[in-house]
Parts: C-alpha cells; sequence; structure tokens
C-alpha cells in the first residue's frame, strides 16, 4: 500500500458499499488512509456495516435510491455539506437482473439503466462540479464489465448498459480533462454470486473453467487496479478502461481444438 500513500487522507465517495465487490473498493481505501462516504440502497445495512468499520475522522455513511434523482441529489448535498468536495468517486453500485428480452418488462428494463448508467451520469455530473468549484484535481472511477464488449444470454440489458457506461467514461473523460479530473472505468472479473445475483453452483463451476487464468477475482486484484486508477500513480491515464478478469472477456475457453502437447 506505499506505492499508494498520496490517497492517505483522500475522502473518498463509494457507491454500492454492501455489495461484495463494494466491500473490497471500502477496504482497499481504507487500507489507503482514505476518508470514506459509503452509500448504498439499504439504510438498515448501510448503517449496520458503516459502524462496523473506521471510516475516517470526516468519514459517514448517506443511504441513497439511485433510481430516484431526488435521493441523487440529497447525496450530492450531503457530500457538499460535508466535504465541500471529494477528490474521488467510485461508481460501483449495479444490478445484474437474469431473463430473456422477450420476457424483460419496461420497468425491469428502466431501472437497469437507471442505476447502471443514468446515476453513474447524474452523480459524475455533481461531483465533477463540485470539484470545479473547489478546484480539485480528482479521479471519477466507473465500475464496468467485460459484458461491455462480450454478449451474455439472459443479461442482455446488464451488457448494453454497461457498453453504454464505458462511453460515458470517455465522454466525461474528454470534457472534464481541461479541470484536471480524470476518468476512467475498471472492469473487475468473475465474483461468485452477492446479494443481487444469486448463481448456482454449476453456473460458478463453469464460469470458473472457461476463465483462462483458471480462477475468480479476488479483493486485492479490484483493490490494486482500483488504487491505482484513483492515484497519482495514474495521473496521465484518462478515458481508459482497466480489465482485471483473468482474461475472462478475450474469449472463451468452451470451444478450442485439442492438442497432443503444449507448443
Amino acid at each position: 500500500m506505499d506505492f499508494f500513500s498520496d490517497l492517505a487522507g483522500k475522502r473518498v465517495v463509494i457507491t454500492g458499499a454492501c455489495g461484495v465487490i463494494g466491500r473490497w473498493i471500502v477496504d482497499a481505501f481504507r487500507a489507503a488512509g482514505s476518508e470514506l462516504c459509503l452509500t448504498d440502497a439499504g439504510d438498515a445495512d448501510l448503517t449496520a456495516y458503516a459502524a462496523g468499520i473506521d471510516l475516517g475522522e470526516s468519514g459517514f455513511a448517506h443511504a441513497a435510491d439511485l433510481t430516484e434523482e431526488a435521493s441523487i441529489d440529497a447525496l450530492i448535498a450531503e457530500i457538499s455539506k460535508r466535504w465541500g468536495s471529494p477528490d474521488i468517486l467510485v461508481n460501483n453500485a449495479g444490478i445484474y437482473p437474469s431473463g430473456f428480452l422477450l420476457d424483460i418488462s419496461t420497468e425491469e428494463f428502466d431501472r437497469i439503466f437507471s442505476i447502471n448508467l443514468r446515476a453513474p451520469f447524474l452523480l459524475t455530473k455533481g461531483v465533477a462540479l463540485q470539484m470545479i468549484h473547489k478546484g480539485v484535481k480528482g479521479s471519477i472511477i466507473n465500475i464496468s464489465s467485460g459484458a461491455s464488449r462480450k454478449m451474455r444470454r439472459t443479461v442482455v440489458p446488464y451488457c448494453t448498459s454497461k457498453t453504454a457506461l464505458d462511453r460515458l467514461t470517455k465522454g466525461f473523460a474528454i470534457e472534464l480533462a481541461e479541470f484536471g479530473i480524470r476518468v476512467n472505468a475498471l472492469e473487475p472479473g468473475f465474483v461468485a454470486g452477492s446479494s443481487v445475483s444469486n448463481l448456482t453452483e454449476d453456473h460458478v463451476r463453469n464460469t470458473i473453467a472457461a476463465i483462462p487464468l483458471g480462477r475468480p477475482s479476488t479483493a486485492a486484484d479490484v483493490g490494486n487496479g482500483l488504487l491505482y486508477l484513483a492515484s497519482d500513480a495514474s495521473a496521465y491515464v484518462t478515458g481508459a478502461t482497466l480489465t482485471i478478469d483473468g482474461g475472462n472477456s478475450i474469449g472463451s475457453l468452451a470451444v478450442h481444438q485439442a492438442k497432443k502437447h503444449p507448443l
């Protein structure tokens, strides 16, 4: 963590903080000595989680429903009241519901894009304005997915929302560069289920078997990549997508020609 010592005392906003990857992100920034603002949809779960960890001297938790613009505005206002501006925003919150396109309702389609795309737009816009007003040359990181480039049956709206998030990342990057604000995306690898994505044992086993490096993501994989994008180590990086998924998004091991010996 010494490599990312410049993150000590930095003020970091993390959405979807109570999820599996969200907690990994929280732990990474805690280890780096950052001050944290945690947000998630469940007020009781968020309060209980935040009460059990050190958020830093000025850290706080604030529940927000990312499908509601008023709730997002309230979160942005609370950040302004507490900090004036954060140094880092991590748009991590996302949902991964499963269903064939012919079965998905308009309401469900809209909910996916509301959380996975619209919320990062609104939060990035609000936080970037705070950064500009306070003269903060900050870092904004969107948690994307290899699904943005590799279509998957039964989660097409999710894949599409992540493709759009990648384009939004590049759009904000090019427009915020003049203010010294960097915007990048991180694509974590496969994580074996969460509170919003219940996966069968067969699905988990088959997915891991198809990953070129042969294992799922770990907290260290996500944390190291995230801290790199947040820190001065990536001071000349913006509009980029860092993929840390063991090669899962580059192709499939499911179909291959048999060979008698290594090349």
